[in-house]
């Protein structure tokens, strides 16, 4: 699948934001499919099918966590990207809960945007089966073996430790809501500090500077996403705004 067949639904009200989507998305290859409320949307999907769905939560018809929830339920294997503000981590949280595949908060670069673009497409294309050998940098991940490596140098993880970088190897790419890993480790029993504790374990180990981080990513107020190895860094101001 190359980027000139693909095709995006954006959902969002405001057309400015949709026009600087539109060129700025146009400008990578993607066909950009626009609807500017819920209802729009939900008429252009029984027409098409996008490959990917751009969804604004601010809609003012349907609330964008309902259509997330309907889509989520009908369109179990389309990738679902949420536009938020940044102040908005508890709606960005209960979208994750509800399935979305990822986030971004406006204003977005579009290196960034195309990157999480690019990973959700091919999260969901490798669902089927997951990956034995993960490669990010230096860092290396059997889970077949349960062997970690760092620059060639295996390196020992407690159980827990382990099980939060398999999670986070298995969903490359994408944000996990603190719940989510909570729910996944420990069966949701525990504090979110518990998974603040071992994930600054995790980073001392595997981390070359864990105070500022290369792999785990921590995102404010909602988890943790671990970069893949194509992944670009936070926009520079340099970086071209959506």
């Amino acid at each position: 699948m190359t980027s000139s067949t693909i095709k995006i639904l954006v959902v969002d009200d405001e057309p400015p934001i949709r026009k600087l989507l539109r060129v700025g998305l146009g400008t990578e290859g993607y066909t950009i499919l626009e609807a500017g409320s819920g209802r729009e949307a939900i008429e252009l999907l029984a027409q098409t099918r996008p490959d990917l769905i751009l969804l604004d939560l601010g809609l003012p018809d349907i609330q964008g966590h309902d259509l997330l929830a309907k889509w989520r339920n009908e369109l179990f294997d389309l990738p679902i990207l949420i536009l938020s503000s940044r102040t908005d981590e508890a709606g960005i949280v209960k979208a994750l809960e509800l399935g979305a595949d990822d986030y971004v908060t406006k204003p977005f670069g579009t290196k960034e945007l195309v990157a999480r673009i690019r990973v959700a497409l091919r999260h969901r294309l490798q669902q089927q089966g997951e990956r034995a050998l993960f490669q990010t940098g230096e860092l290396s991940v059997d889970l077949v073996k349960r062997i970690v490596r760092v620059a060639g140098k295996e390196v020992k993880l407690s159980p827990k430790e382990y099980d939060i970088l398999r999670i986070l190897v298995q969903h490359a790419g994408k944000v996990l809501t603190h719940q989510h890993l909570l729910n996944q480790v420990w069966s949701g029993s525990t504090d979110v500090q518990y998974l603040r504790v071992y994930v600054r374990q995790l980073r001392q180990k595997i981390e070359q500077t864990p105070d500022m981080p290369h792999y785990i990513m921590t995102e404010t107020g909602v988890g943790y996403r671990l970069r893949e190895a194509d992944e670009v860094p936070p926009p520079r101001a340099t970086d071209a705004i959506l």
